[in-house]
């Protein structure tokens, strides 16, 4: 049978892998099941008058429509803080791995910087930068935010080129290959589901490096001075909306991240799919 008669058989309602789309859709249930149940024991827990830590729900929600204008300049000030410490972690990373990977001498150099860069705490380093690029400097955040990105990137990026099936190298050599195409045809396609796992790490990390970074100085309109100046105003409504705000876009920036994998390296799914109908089997 050809490949579209094969997919012209498959059922209505059934995904080609044999599973239905409602159960592909029911694995979500309990999980929306936990959430709505943590949200009601929530606002129960917290009902009532007077000033709380930890607001309701709806008190929360009700801080959003009410401070929707310093949210929204807060939220997308930090937004693309993180964006732009994710874009430069990501770029100094990829780099670095290429050249370690490539050389042994730079590995020997750079991987112990790399390490020690992990390894320095986020409280004595965003002063740092501050000093550096300037307190109102959004480059100072960024930087902060490229740090925490930075490590996980190079090392799953440089594992992903070195660690390759000893039998496709072989395979490469024995046509002469150059090691361009080596690299090209063998190494980076090997490398690009540890890159999409690294960058959906950095992704939450860029956010938290940018929101710490803000705790130190900054401008009012971003998330973590909005967060710091309502605490100390007792205005904890609309501190935990920040909160939630910063969380919220480091979730849709994993979510972005996770389509542009399946876009780019749809055989990869493929793959671990087949392998696993070949287990049950």
């Amino acid at each position: 049978m050809s490949a579209a008669g094969s997919l012209g058989s498959v059922a209505p309602g059934r995904l080609p892998s044999g599973r239905s789309l409602g159960s592909a859709a029911g694995q979500y249930v309990p999980a929306i099941v936990v959430l709505v149940l943590g949200l009601v024991i929530w606002e129960l827990a917290t009902a009532g008058p007077g000033r709380r830590v930890v607001p309701a729900p709806s008190v929360i929600l009700a801080a959003f429509g009410e401070e929707a204008d310093l949210l929204r300049r807060s939220g997308t000030a930090t937004f693309i803080e993180a964006l732009g410490g994710l874009t430069i972690g990501t770029v100094l990373g990829v780099l670095v791995a290429f050249a370690t990977a490539r050389w042994a001498t730079a590995r020997e150099v750079l991987v112990p910087i790399a390490i020690a860069s992990s390894a320095i705490p986020l409280i004595a380093i965003a002063p740092i930068l501050n000093n550096w690029f300037g307190v109102l400097n959004p480059l100072s955040k960024m930087a902060m935010a490229a740090l925490l990105v930075f490590f996980p990137v190079m090392i799953n990026v440089t594992r992903g080129l070195v660690e390759v099936p000893p039998a496709a190298l072989e395979l490469m050599r024995s046509y002469a290959t150059s090691d361009w195409h080596v690299l090209f045809k063998v190494r980076v396609p090997n490398m690009l589901p540890y890159f999409f796992t690294a960058l959906k790490i950095g992704t939450t990390l860029a956010f938290i490096g940018a929101i710490v970074a803000e705790y130190f100085g900054g401008t009012s309109d971003v998330l973590g001075r909005v967060v710091i100046t309502s605490m100390s105003s007792g205005r904890f409504d609309v501190a935990w909306a920040g909160i939630l705000l910063g969380a919220a876009g480091a979730i849709v920036s994993y979510l972005a991240v996770s389509v542009a994998e399946r876009l780019v390296i749809p055989w990869y799914f493929a793959g671990r799919r087949a392998e696993a109908v070949g287990g049950r089997q």
